[in-house]
């Protein structure tokens, strides 16, 4: 158990250290744990949620081709001549975001609905910076409200093996996404203090031109698709991953046809975030080989022993530790590990998992609004800034991601043990 306590944690230091390679020592690492025999050659595709894997690819390919058929940004422009001044412009088009992101990649979010706010600060003549950041932390609050609407909600979904619908509602009682959106209410208020002298009126630009809304339709059938899904017990275990997949592949043989070329395939398959995938399937081998050598367990006496048998303590626990952990660390990673470690505190207490799961998901999705660098939302929407000359200070981050981190994360928090604790 020490060495796989040992390289385990070698292999997170390494990941902080050297992020490019993240996939690549996850997949070392891996294969240190299959060579060594701690994961059995037999057992590691047990491990392996291929589900998960078939889920992200599938949906990234779709949301390809509806980013590349613009029809998002319509969507912002239409938003965009509906409000009155500058206030309600961002507080609007952050909702926006929140909207989007709960069904397309948060990065994608940003970089389509980002442009529009540097426009409009740009007619206006003032700072989009504090604009850009508020679309870039709201589209990570939603990435928790859905199964398809962030990589960790995907991992819980499999893991738990949580459908569509579950995510709306559970267990007889309204799930996790409400309280995502009890959050993003009081998150929009705290924007409409942070922005309350913001009243210069908006002038809206022309609206970008769609020229297929197919993409879009195969999008939608995509959630219709995994609600339908839902609907059916005892369904196989890659039937999710299935869905995205065949959707995908729909559109990339319509956009062939309609653009007779077969090399027009090839750009939804480029969007695919492969380095994601490599990651998390170095990352399953990893856990399997931890849990094989009883250090998750271990890590679930731990604490168990820390909360003292309370459930709520644990709970609690759970919920502020993965917010501080993600505000520096990749959520993805982290997820992966604490899922089993989650179950594990469950099992040796004797009680549902749910509430623990709710509450390391929405820590870790929303933790990552506390620093720049906590999401790769927040890294996009910074980035985007200083390609347009804009100097972005920690100080203009923590102004809106502090109060809007406690807004979204404190209201879920009470939620969550209110319905799936007590």
């Amino acid at each position: 158990m020490l060495f796989a306590i040992l390289l385990f944690a070698a292999t997170y230091v390494l990941m902080l250290l050297f992020q490019k390679y993240r996939p690549y020592i996850a997949l070392a690492s891996a294969a240190v744990f299959l060579v060594s025999g701690m994961l059995p050659w037999g057992l590691a595709l047990e491990y392996i949620d291929f589900n998960v894997l078939l889920m992200i690819a599938g949906t990234m390919g779709t949301v390809a081709l509806v980013i590349e058929s613009k029809l998002p940004f319509l969507l912002s422009d239409l938003i965009v001549e509906r409000v009155p001044n500058v206030k309600w412009a961002i507080v609007v088009l952050s909702l926006f975001a929140g909207i989007v992101s709960a069904f397309i990649d948060n990065v994608a979010t940003v970089l389509m609905i980002a442009p529009i706010a540097l426009a409009m600060a740009k007619r206006l003549n003032i700072s989009p910076v504090q604009m850009v950041i508020a679309i870039a932390v709201s589209s990570n609050l939603q990435g928790a409200a859905t199964l398809v609407g962030d990589t960790t909600s995907i991992l819980l979904g499999g893991y738990a093996n949580m459908s569509f619908n579950d995510f709306f509602w559970f267990q007889g009682k309204p799930s996790i996404f409400f309280a995502v959106e009890l959050g993003a209410v009081l998150a929009c208020l705290i924007l409409l203090v942070l922005f309350h002298r913001e009243t210069g009126r908006v002038e809206a630009g022309a609206r970008t031109a769609v020229e297929d809304y197919v993409p879009g339709i195969l999008l939608l059938a995509t959630v219709v698709l995994l609600i339908v899904a839902s609907l059916f017990p005892n369904r196989p275990a890659l039937t999710n991953g299935f869905i995205c997949v065949v959707v995908m592949v729909i559109g990339m043989i319509y956009r062939a046809v309609r653009t007779r070329s077969i090399k027009s395939i090839v750009k939804p398959l480029k969007e695919i975030d492969y380095e994601t995938i490599l990651l998390l399937f170095g990352l399953f081998l990893v856990i399997g080989g931890i849990t094989e050598m009883g250090v998750v367990d271990a890590i679930a006496a731990l604490f168990t022993k820390l909360g003292g048998g309370n459930v709520f303590l644990i709970y609690t626990i759970i919920v502020w530790a993965s917010v501080l952990i993600s505000a520096f660390i990749d959520n993805i990673p982290y997820v992966t590990t604490m899922l089993p470690v989650t179950q594990g505190i469950a099992a040796a207490m004797g009680v549902d998992p749910i509430v623990l799961y709710f509450g390391l998901l929405s820590g870790a999705t929303l933790g990552g609004n506390l620093t720049p660098i906590g999401a790769s939302a927040n890294i996009t929407g910074i980035g985007i800034l200083r390609k347009e000359g804009w100097e972005v200070k920690n100080s203009d981050f923590l102004r809106i991601g502090i109060p809007f981190t406690l807004a979204a994360i404190i209201p879920a928090y009470i939620y969550i043990w209110l319905l799936y604790g007590v």
